[in-house]
Parts: C-alpha cells; sequence; structure tokens
C-alpha cells in the first residue's frame, strides 16, 4: 500500500547539480541510497524519516507527509528547447517567470507551453498557459471544491502571475465559485497589466512524445532522458552525474512528472563520455516504449505489480501503445487525472466471514485520448484484473481507429469545416485585437458589445491607444 512520504519542494522541477548533490547527500546522511521523483516535479524520501532528523536541512523545503496544505509548482521547462513550444517562451523566459514562486504555494499551480505534450496543462488548481501574445498568459483555474476547469477572463502578465496567484489564495475564504468572482476580487485588490482575451486557447493534439535516452538538439548539443522502471534511483549515481554535469557546464537538471528527468545541453564533444559513464553504472536508456508513460502513486507495490503485469501482456500479444498515456489510480483518490487511460481500482467491501474478495477496476478514457480535453469516458467498471489487458489493448485499438480524426469541442461532426468569416477590430498600435465575442472585461465592456457601440473613450487594453486608432479586419475560420 501507498505511504505518505517526506516530498521536498523543486520549483518549477527545475533545479542546478549543485542543489540535487545536496539533496542527495542529505538523503544519504539519513540512511538512504535512493530518491524517488513525485507526479508533480518533487522529489520525495522512499523511506519514513524523523522529524527531528530533517530539521537539520533548512536549505531544502522539506514538506511533512501531514503538510497537506503545502504545494508543488509544475512548469514545462522541461520540455523547452527539445519538444515543439511557443517562440517567445524560451528557457530563461521560464526562469525569470518560476523564480517569482519562491513562497509556499497554497494551491498547485502549473505554468505551461500549449504547444508541448511532456507535462499536462490543467493538472492544478491555478493553470498558466502560453499565449500567443509575448509575455501574456492564459489563466485557468479548478480551485479544490470545484467541478470544472474555468477560463479567467483576461490574459495575465508575466509579471503578474505571482501577484494574481497570492491574490487569489487570499480571496479562498470568500469560497468564490466562478472566475468572473474572482476577476472582481482580484481586481479589487491588486493591480495589474492584464490584457484582453481575443481569442480562445487553442491545444493542438499530437501523439505523446518520446522522452528517454541520448537525443541531438542540434548547435552541437543533446540532452538526456533517464527513466528507472521502480523510481528508485540510485545516490551514488546521482552524485556522480552531478560532477560531470558541472564538468560539462550544464546549469540545470529537469524533473518530468513521468518520475523521470532531462539533462540538456550535453556538448557533442562529450558525448562518448556521457555512454560510458552510463555504461558503467548500467544504466538502461532504451526501455520498452510499452514501459513509459504511465502515471504510479509513489511507493505504491500493488500499482507498480499490476503495471508490470499489464505490460507484459501488452508485450506478449505484440501490442503498440505508442502515444498513450496510462494511470493507476485508487477510486475515492482526489486526483486530477492526466493520461490519456485511466486504470481505477475500486474500493473493497469489507469481509464478509473468511470470503476472499477479489479487485475489481474501472477504465476510463480521455475524450479523443486526449487528457487536455478535461472530459473522461467510462469504459467498462467493475471488471477483473484478468479482463484489463484485453480491454486495454481494445482501448489503444480504437486509439489508432480514431488517430488524425479528432473532433474539435466547437466543430460539427462532419470532416469538412464550415468556414466563417469574423469581423474584428484590431490596435494599429500594438495589434490588439477587440473581439465583441470575448468583449473587453479590462475596461468593464460586456461580452457580444460591438465595436460601434463602444464609448468614445475606449482604448486599447495594451498600449491605450484610442478607439478612433483601430483598424476593421476579417478573419476567415
Amino acid at each position: 500500500m501507498r505511504r505518505d512520504l517526506n516530498r521536498i519542494i523543486i520549483n518549477g522541477g527545475v533545479l542546478s547539480p549543485g542543489e540535487l548533490n545536496y539533496i542527495c547527500e542529505a538523503a544519504e546522511s539519513l540512511g538512504l541510497d535512493t530518491i524517488s521523483f513525485g507526479s508533480r516535479q518533487d522529489i520525495i524520501f522512499p523511506e519514513e524519516i524523523d522529524d527531528e532528523k530533517l530539521k537539520q536541512f533548512d536549505k531544502l523545503r522539506i514538506i511533512n507527509p501531514r503538510e497537506k496544505d503545502t504545494h508543488n509548482l509544475v512548469s514545462s521547462y522541461v520540455s523547452s528547447d527539445i519538444f515543439p513550444n511557443t517562440s517567445w517562451l524560451t528557457s530563461s523566459r521560464y526562469l525569470y517567470v518560476i523564480e517569482q514562486f519562491k513562497y509556499d504555494l497554497k494551491l498547485r499551480v502549473n505554468i505551461t507551453d500549449p504547444k508541448q505534450r511532456l507535462v499536462p496543462l490543467f493538472s492544478g488548481h491555478i493553470n498558466f498557459i502560453a499565449s500567443e501574445n509575448e509575455d501574456y498568459w492564459y489563466l485557468y483555474i479548478r480551485l479544490p471544491d470545484w467541478k470544472k476547469t474555468q477560463m479567467y477572463p483576461a490574459l495575465i502578465y508575466s509579471w503578474d502571475m505571482d501577484k494574481v496567484e497570492k491574490a487569489i489564495e487570499n480571496i479562498l475564504i470568500e469560497e468564490p465559485e466562478d472566475t468572473e468572482t474572482i476577476f472582481q476580487l482580484v481586481n479589487d485588490a491588486i493591480d495589474t497589466n492584464n490584457r484582453t482575451v481575443n481569442k480562445p486557447l487553442e491545444v493542438p493534439f499530437d501523439p505523446f512524445p518520446y522522452y528517454e535516452g541520448m537525443n541531438r538538439i542540434g548547435g552541437g548539443k543533446y540532452w538526456l532522458g533517464l527513466y528507472w522502471r521502480n523510481n528508485r534511483y540510485d545516490l551514488s549515481f546521482l552524485k556522480a552525474m552531478c560532477e560531470l554535469c558541472a564538468e560539462n557546464k550544464i546549469g540545470k537538471i529537469s524533473i518530468t512528472p513521468w518520475k523521470s528527468f532531462i539533462v540538456k545541453g550535453i556538448p557533442i564533444e562529450t558525448k562518448l563520455k556521457w555512454e560510458k559513464f552510463l555504461g558503467k553504472y548500467g544504466i538502461n536508456v532504451r526501455h520498452s516504449m510499452l514501459e513509459l508513460n504511465w502515471d504510479l502513486p509513489v511507493d505504491d507495490k500493488d500499482a507498480l505489480n499490476l503495471k508490470k503485469y499489464l505490460v507484459t501482456n501488452f508485450d506478449q500479444n505484440d501490442i503498440s501503445t505508442y502515444g498513450l498515456t496510462f494511470g493507476i489510480t485508487n477510486r475515492g483518490i482526489d486526483k486530477y487525472n492526466f493520461t490519456s487511460i485511466v486504470i481505477e481500482k475500486n474500493k473493497q467491501p469489507e469481509n464478509l466471514n473468511d470470503f476472499v474478495i477479489r479487485d475489481t477496476y474501472n477504465l476510463l478514457y480521455a475524450k479523443n485520448f486526449d487528457p487536455n480535453t478535461r472530459e473522461y469516458i467510462m469504459h467498462v467498471q467493475d471488471v477483473d484484473k484478468v479482463e484489463l489487458p484485453g480491454l486495454l489493448m481494445e482501448l489503444s485499438q480504437l486509439y489508432f481507429e480514431q488517430l488524425g480524426n479528432e473532433i474539435d469541442d466547437n466543430s460539427s461532426h462532419e470532416s469538412k469545416k464550415e468556414v466563417t468569416e469574423l469581423e474584428i477590430y484590431q490596435c494599429t498600435e500594438c495589434l490588439t485585437v477587440y473581439n465583441e465575442t470575448y468583449g473587453d472585461v479590462t475596461q468593464g465592456v460586456l461580452v457580444g458589445t460591438s465595436f460601434n457601440d463602444l464609448p468614445d473613450s475606449y482604448h486599447c487594453s495594451l498600449c491605450e491607444a484610442p478607439k478612433s486608432n483601430f483598424e476593421k479586419k476579417v478573419w476567415v475560420k
């Protein structure tokens, strides 16, 4: 069974080789020989540690398992430079943004690029998602007691993100029920440089990427992804790797949500040295694709054994799961799923005398097999473990049959989309768009207000140019 364990907060899943080395030395002094990674890019001590022993490591943000209200910040920094990305969202921009959040978070925060697939977009309470406008972010909110994620009615400026998050934490006592209420309360509390939302967030669908092994970036650099199936990373190996990173002037190591990590910026001239280093420690960098892309609770032996059983069956039947992700969870656990397919273990009824009760499972899959739809469909309920392999193979075949034919929420079920023209008005100074579909909450303009009905005092929400500076444009959709 899973145990609650001490976690170390790693802001955005990014740390330096020196910081990782210090964590390894701390773990060694506590009698450990391995550490684990969590689904929110944190580090977990895989054994129970006495609280008094932990107090000596005041440089580390160690979270006691009883502290349920302190959370890690997740970011897609790990995918920058190696997977598709929004052009303005560089590695250095990520670091500047993440640096704002140095305080203990009371809500789960995600800072992500919608063009990458490695890090989930909506698994936080507060989800900042990069827009096409430089330094502006969509904000999607799902507070702990909310049933659905809702979009905040304005784009957030990069240097306001921590202020907005703190303000939302401070108004939780008001128990807001929607983003419109949050918007009003946040605006009353702080000054921000918001921008009008003029188009909906577009999240492209791509198969899940391969993130293991030595891979070329370009410019004479490589990146290395490492995954250990038992999620127990040997401290002696990690310390030696940190030394090698320092020799190669590699400044950052990135943790993924998949219990793995990535080292970017390995010089081409040291590639052979790195390969010899991995060979010396017997590190496998070519796991079966069937084994990757699983989200399991940390230190849950039952979940790990179930995964092994299912992967073995996939392998024996020569099944492809490329692009799919799987999660194993327990029914009733307050957890946001971010995988294509979820295997949910039901809670057992109380034993009746000496009867042995077998575990049963439910299978769910994301709409279009895309976790970013945030909509899960129940496939089967209350099935036995032996039935799972065949049912999962059935789902994988369904995935490949519909791959490339995903139906957008706003489109018809016809394969050919209807072409529509949309009139918008664009500021000639900074190219900000006014779209009556969204109005302009930053100036109290209601949704559906046409440009002609705007008062003469209306101005650009970004550069404050007058209404007369806007030109009519026609978008073809």
